[in-house]
């Protein structure tokens, strides 16, 4: 397996890693709130399997500040065509962040996962995946 890692941050490599978002402090944030956090790529691993015919994998992370608290997200992407990637779960993005609902309640995982995509989908994600593939294949 080989692994590449863009780091742009200077976090401890450790707390690059999807699973050390849930060590970050939780922040909440409104559902329809208009003002945005301007997120920043943080890293992106690639990773590959063995076996014959195994798809390129891996995961990036993001951070950006939302009233004075770091909010980061995470997600696992698979590379479905050469030059090609889409988000390998778009159920599961890992982060901080837990959305509050319009009548003041804290979203489940399911119900944030469209407000989380809208995030994903804003980012230049893609470009960055790319950007570390070029350097992988």
């Amino acid at each position: 397996m080989q692994n590449t890692r863009h780091q742009l941050h200077e976090r401890n490599p450790l707390a690059l890693m999807p699973w050390s978002l849930r060590a970050w402090p939780p922040l909440l944030w409104q559902a329809n709130e208009r003002s945005a956090a301007e997120f920043r790529h943080l890293g992106t691993r690639v990773m590959s399997g063995n076996a014959v015919g195994a798809r390129v994998a891996g995961q990036t992370i993001w951070a950006g500040t939302v009233s004075g608290v770091e909010a980061g997200m995470a997600w696992d992407w698979v590379e479905i065509a050469h030059g090609i990637v889409a988000m390998a779960d778009p159920m599961s993005v890992s982060t901080n962040l837990r959305i509050i609902g319009d009548e003041g309640e804290v979203l489940t995982a399911v119900e944030a996962a469209r407000f989380l995509n809208g995030l994903v989908h804003a980012l230049p994600w893609q470009d960055e995946v790319e950007r570390a593939l070029q350097t992988f294949h």
